[in-house]
């Protein structure tokens, strides 16, 4: 797939045979009219296909790495946001967080789109320690080194209905040369009902992770966007336990929880210059994209009620046994 020679003056260059191999990749198309390549069970976008096979064959971990793991549109900016902060506040007060002047993905970048698709082998040795990096990758392709070493992983779920009608949104509002992009959510839902989405099959994504926090606890914490919603407090204060920072009796009465809840609330994340304008180029795409709605049970706007019911029941039997379900309204 990929070789590593070592250069004259001992550098490693990558010798790329990824492009013929991933023409050889069952494909399909995305909302936004563009490639979907399958492999390992996942599908992935033509712009993180490169970046996830080059992550998965080279990522090595650290003990004290932080991944941040999701589906697109499951509430990863606001746990990017979350996490940093948790992190980070001893460094930084609310009052002068690099949140105010620079979008959560580029505070922590995603591992497929961003870090291994710009550079085969990025540099990640200097980055300060805890790293914190983002994988919309399933937990089964993880690389090896993350699954075997003490890293911490973070997954972060939404109900069904509002990941698939949010990244619906998100999707249609590219145009890409010579790409016609599907006007409505009907003409891709057979697709979204056969798993056949960015980086699904959904039920694959969050059954791998489940199943993992449930294995090992104190490996894997399984979040679920609904539940942060309604009690963003109790939530963080399980996020900072698990990370190994928990929040100290005097930051409580101090009101870091809530200074930092409030930091990284939509509204207040949404507002923020930086997030209305800028562009986020390894998604090719405005940062203002990423803040739609954050409603629960939004997804009544757009879809049906058959096909609601119909996409519900599919993932209802995948999950079957398994334990988990989700809040499908407020």
């Amino acid at each position: 797939m990929e070789t590593t020679t070592i250069s004259s003056n001992g550098e490693g260059e990558v010798k790329d045979d990824i492009q013929g191999l991933v023409a050889s990749f069952p494909s399909e198309k995305n909302w936004d009219g563009c490639p979907l390549y399958f492999y390992k069970g996942v599908w992935y976008p033509f712009f993180s296909i490169r970046g996830a096979l080059s992550f998965q064959q080279h990522f090595i971990a650290q003990d004290t790495d932080i991944i941040l793991a999701s589906m697109p549109k499951s509430g990863t900016t606001w746990l990017k946001a979350l996490t940093f902060s948790v992190v980070n506040r001893n460094i930084y007060s609310p009052k002068e967080t690099p949140l105010l002047t620079t979008p959560p993905h580029e505070l922590v970048r995603f591992f497929e789109m961003d870090l291994y698709s710009k550079k085969q082998l990025p540099d990640l040795k200097q980055l300060p320690s805890p790293r914190i990096f983002s994988s919309h990758s399933h937990y089964g392709t993880l690389p090896q080194s993350i699954r075997d070493s003490g890293c911490k992983i973070v997954y972060i779920c939404r109900n069904p209905l509002d990941q698939v009608v949010s990244y619906f949104d998100f999707a249609r509002k590219f145009k890409r040369e010579n790409v016609k992009p599907l006007s409505s959510i009907d003409e891709g839902f057979d697709n979204v009902c056969l798993g056949i989405q960015s980086y699904g099959p959904f039920w694959d994504s969050v059954l791998g992770y489940w199943k993992a926090s449930l294995e090992r606890p104190g490996k894997v914490l399984f979040l679920k966007y609904e539940d942060l919603k309604e009690d963003i407090t109790f939530n963080l204060k399980k996020l900072a336990e698990f990370l190994g920072l928990p929040f100290s009796e005097k930051e409580e009465k101090e009101g870091v929880i809530e200074e930092i809840s409030k930091l990284c609330s939509f509204d207040n994340l949404k507002d923020l210059e930086v997030n209305r304008t800028g562009f986020f180029e390894s998604a090719g795409a405005p940062n203002s994209t990423f803040f739609r709605k954050a409603k629960v049970g939004d997804w009544c706007t757009v879809l049906s009620p058959s096909m609601a019911e119909c996409f519900l029941k599919i993932v209802e039997e995948k999950l079957a046994d398994s334990g988990l379900s989700f809040k499908v309204s407020e």
